[in-house]
């Protein structure tokens, strides 16, 4: 037995050596999103229910982007109370400096009066944007987002599967850090304090 043992801890050993450093569990090809490396972020301008906006409106503050849809059923919802979250515990002076933004990956049922809706129900400063599918495909790719739709019973009964990270541009509008999904308030906060100009 004493002679065995020593062989069992080599074997247990190699085993979690492979594991902590090759090991890689299969993915369903089917659930998978495709993956964009270097995301370039950039300017854009969306429709909003007061107008058109631009990212270069918001020069001078740290702006908080999340893409997703408002039929969203938990991933949207967390990370925009978590958003949320972080920005109630700004003072007024703090928040001033700030913008978070909420763009719909969804432009065929998400209204701009839906999303204005939407958003006022998590923090009453953030804001709903959308434009045309194909605005909105190409503004996605630049910021590294992957999304696409999941029919379920029928063509209009739909999910829409995307990456859920939230990108942190900083006052003069450059992409500086993407969180992950569900990030607590105290590392939004950390993030918005990072770049924000005092």
């Amino acid at each position: 037995m004493n002679k065995v043992l020593p062989f069992f801890i080599i074997i247990l050993t190699i085993a979690c050596l492979y594991v902590l450093f090759f090991w890689q569990p299969a993915v369903d090809s089917d659930q998978q999103l495709p993956q964009y490396s270097q995301p370039t972020g950039g300017g854009f301008t969306l429709q909003t229910l007061s107008g058109p906006a631009s990212l270069k409106d918001y020069r001078g503050k740290v702006v908080l982007l999340y893409f997703g849809y408002t039929m969203c059923p938990d991933i949207c919802p967390t990370n925009l109370a978590m958003m949320s979250n972080a920005l109630m515990q700004m003072d007024d002076d703090e928040l001033s400096r700030v913008q978070g933004i909420f763009i719909s990956v969804d432009p065929q049922r998400d209204t701009l009066e839906r999303l204005s809706e939407y958003t006022q129900y998590f923090h009453q400063s953030l804001i709903g944007m959308s434009s045309t599918p194909e605005v909105i495909r190409e503004l996605a790719d630049r910021y590294g987002v992957a999304y696409q739709k999941v029919v379920q019973e029928s063509a209009a009964n739909y999910a829409v599967d995307h990456s859920s990270e939230t990108y942190v541009v900083d006052p003069q509008g450059n992409l500086v850090e993407r969180l992950p999904h569900a990030a607590p308030p105290a590392e939004i906060l950390a993030a918005i304090r990072k770049y924000s100009i005092n």
